[in-house]
């Protein structure tokens, strides 16, 4: 079977735009379409799913966590026709961690088969809170590429990574929490080693309509939640985080914002440090581990070296803009792509680049569609 190719030095929204890429023009996906900017609803999905069924740690699981996304609706069908306990996470954590799947009474086959849809983990759940006793004993979550080693990229919004610090932070995940994932066998792929940062979760099983893969993978996973590469406009979005910070901030963890001043401890000082810088390394999960950076220089004043691109075109893709940057002669260091949200963050090496960046940038068109270009702290501002 044909697979995307992955060339040496490319991002991870390189290799999700060659998979999704490869996935449309092969034809590999059912509704909905097309699969860009989401986990890809796989033809095949089914089929790979009922690989769960014959894992021992699937068999010896009582709770299971299963990601939300159309293709593991069967794996959700899976765990309740086994009459375990199922846990979904609330969409973009909006409303708390988890909702908990309660078919009615003498659900028959059909039934459990609504529940495992979106309209049904709807109609059937109820919310579990930040204080509940949940033990997951597997997981379940989607992927835009996978490698055999176990790496994994997901669709950009960072939402699983997160999903997971919280669920240990919580203490609902042991480090010897079994990971699956559910993909067709042309997202299995290499990845480079290089792309991995330290918030990024692992998986310990892959399920492919033909293969069963144990990635063997010893990379720890996530250990708790990054503060320093959470943003604050993230938490404004999140209640339940904002509550987490709240409880580690009391147990004396460091919770310093990625975006946050921080304040040196000396007694009477008012001397403020450099904010913490996000990793290295391209990717959209900066959207959810934190999005512009600022530098603190002279008396105070704030100056950042991002640049803000808004206004991008739906069909838009990465490519399209950086080429337009190469061409004007003002390619970034990294670029942080939010297509979903139709804007990007150009991050260069110091505030003079990003200004001289702005000035060349203030007429950037792609198709027929004018650019809003800004720096990026006067656009978290407003």
């Amino acid at each position: 079977m044909s697979q995307p190719f992955v060339s040496i030095g490319v991002s991870k929204q390189d290799i999700r735009e060659q998979i999704w890429d490869h996935m449309e023009s092969q034809n590999l996906a059912d509704f909905p379409r097309p699969v860009h900017h989401r986990i890809p609803n796989f033809k095949g999905a089914p089929r790979a799913a009922e690989h769960l069924l014959r894992l021992q740690a699937f068999q010896m699981a009582r709770t299971i966590k299963v990601n939300p996304d159309a293709p593991q609706k069967n794996a959700r069908f899976f765990v309740l026709e086994s009459r375990k306990t199922l846990l979904v996470p609330t969409p973009r954590l909006r409303t708390g961690l988890f909702n908990k799947i309660t078919p009615p009474p003498g659900a028959t086959k059909d039934t459990l088969r609504k529940c495992a849809t979106s309209q049904g983990v709807r109609s059937y759940s109820v919310p579990m809170g930040l204080d509940s006793t949940a033990l997951v004993d597997l997981v379940v979550v989607g992927s835009v590429a996978v490698s055999e080693k176990g790496w994994r990229i997901g669709k950009g919004e960072g939402y699983a990574d997160l999903e997971y610090a919280m669920m240990v932070s919580m203490g609902a995940v042991r480090k010897e929490t079994p990971v699956v994932t559910i993909v067709h066998d042309c997202q299995v792929m290499d990845i480079p080693d290089t792309l991995l940062e330290d918030h990024d979760l692992t998986v310990d099983y892959i399920l492919t309509p033909t293969r069963v893969i144990a990635t063997g993978c010893e990379r720890p996973k996530p250990t708790g939640i990054i503060w320093s590469k959470i943003s604050c406009e993230m938490m404004e979005k999140i209640p339940i985080l904002r509550r987490l910070r709240e409880r580690e901030k009391r147990a004396g963890k460091d919770v310093t914002l990625q975006d946050e001043p921080r304040h040196l401890l000396e007694p009477g000082s008012h001397q403020r440090a450099l904010p913490r810088r996000p990793p290295d390394g391209p990717g959209p999960e900066a959207s959810a581990m934190g999005t512009a950076r600022g530098s603190l220089q002279g008396e105070g004043a704030l100056l950042t070296a991002d640049v803000y691109v808004g206004n991008l075109p739906r069909d838009a893709r990465v490519s399209d803009l950086k080429k337009e940057l190469r061409e004007l002669g003002v390619a970034p260091l990294r670029l942080t792509w939010q297509g979903p949200q139709r804007r990007a963050f150009l991050h260069y090496q110091d505030p003079a680049t990003a200004q001289q960046a702005l000035s060349c940038l203030q007429a950037l068109r792609l198709g027929t569609d004018t650019l809003r270009v800004a720096l990026a702290r006067q656009q978290r501002d407003k």
